[in-house]
């Protein structure tokens, strides 16, 4: 792997004054959740990130609130448990999941002495907010990409699909960034067709299931698999597809498995094999940096896209995204992925390609054909709507995918 410098590919800082907070003996931060602490993925992946506030930072607490939706809390709103919250003491609060965006920006005035971070959002960036307003997320479509390049390094059928959640400019970027890494590996270590690469994604409705609500993830993996499909990639935030595909495994079919926003995805795999690795959020970090800047007083608001540690993107102690391999990558594939990994490195670490991401380089259009990018032309990685397309604001899936985009 290569030795190389963090590069975070976005940093907007809105000028103000911190918000300065009272020094006491504990400091008490809140987060709260869209499904349960245990999901195996995005919410676990969040406690995991708490917790390590709360070994890394001396005197903090963290209050927690699972399965804040529809479903699980119908009566329940965000104001209700922040507001609770903050009258157990909370002077930090992050609310984690994008269906909170909203919410989160629209009550923090309420509570001017209190923190709102809001991750995945990006409204500190669009300028207005409220000061005690912040928004990060991290660069999953980094990791998706790796995920992608493994995938179509496995495949016997050349077909690719993916289970995925609700449909947003997130959720497209992401999943066209795993198409991207396919696309590349496919053809420049396999030496294949990119039009012989079938790519399928598959969407519920929900980042997770909720009956009678959103599609079957089990039943719409099990599709997938009945359609050729040898390599699911996750992008919701349980297991369910896990479970679909080590059954498989298990009754003769050769199918495997990626997953998603946890680091501990393929150890809970069984057959182990069937994992080839897991994407994924290392939210500790950020977390420890915005409580340790909160307790300073020195805390102001932005909106951050958190890229890997290039120097080692499994540093759970420095990076925000990363990749483990699995049991399932042959020695040979893993190989193949780890020069993948050094050229996303060598690109994303060069100073010239501010503002750019590795592989949205064009020809790119999306699915109705629309062009986004010509040859030798670079798609922003970000950048205001008015002010043209950018990757961050994806609007469509990208020709060549196979999927809805709205």
């Amino acid at each position: 792997m290569s030795k190389v410098v963090l590069v975070v590919v976005l940093l907007v800082t809105v000028l103000g004054g911190s918000v300065a907070l009272a020094q006491d003996d504990e400091f008490i931060f809140g987060i709260i959740l869209v499904g349960p602490a245990n999901d195996g993925g995005w919410s676990q992946a969040h406690v995991e990130g708490g917790r390590y506030v709360e070994a890394n930072i001396p005197g903090t607490r963290m209050l927690l609130f699972e399965s804040l939706n529809p479903a699980d809390a119908p009566e329940t709103s965000l104001r209700d448990v922040v507001a609770e919250m903050v009258n157990d003491g909370a002077q930090l609060i992050f609310t984690t999941s994008d269906a909170f965006e909203e919410d989160t920006t629209a009550i923090a005035p309420e509570f001017p002495d209190t923190i709102l971070i809001n991750i995945s959002g990006d409204d500190v960036a669009l300028g207005g907010t409220p000061p005690n307003l912040g928004n990060f997320t991290g660069q999953l479509l980094i990791p998706r990409m790796i995920a992608g390049c493994a995938a179509a390094l496995t495949t016997q059928t050349g077909q690719l699909g993916m289970v995925a959640p609700l449909i947003n400019s997130e959720t497209r970027r992401d999943q066209a960034s795993a198409y991207l890494g396919a696309r590349y590996c496919w053809e420049n270590f396999l030496g294949n067709d990119p039009a012989d690469l079938s790519f399928t994604v598959d969407w519920i409705g929900f980042w997770f299931h909720i009956p009678g609500v959103t599609l079957d993830p089990a039943e719409e993996a099990q599709a997938l698999i009945d359609g050729g499909v040898d390599v699911i990639i996750n992008g919701i935030d349980t297991l369910e597809p896990l479970q679909v595909v080590e059954r498989n495994f298990t009754e003769g079919n050769e199918v495997y498995f990626i997953g998603t926003d946890s680091h501990t995805v393929c150890g809970v795999a069984n057959p182990a094999e069937v994992c080839l690795g897991s994407q994924y959020y290392n939210w500790g970090p950020e977390f420890v940096n915005q409580v340790q800047a909160a307790i300073d007083g020195t805390w102001e608001p932005t909106f951050k896209w958190l890229g890997p540690d290039w120097n080692d993107i499994n540093n759970l102690d420095t990076t925000a995204v990363g990749f483990v391999f699995g049991e399932g990558i042959s020695d040979e594939n893993r190989a193949r992925v780890e020069e993948f990994i050094d050229m996303l490195a060598e690109f994303s670490t060069d100073p010239a390609n501010e503002n750019r991401l590795p592989l949205w380089e064009g020809p790119l259009a999306y699915q109705d054909g629309t062009v986004l990018a010509e040859e030798g032309e670079f798609l922003p990685a970000f950048q205001l709507q008015e002010e043209g397309q950018s990757v961050w604001y994806l609007e469509q899936l990208l020709e060549g995918m196979t999927g809805a985009s709205s």
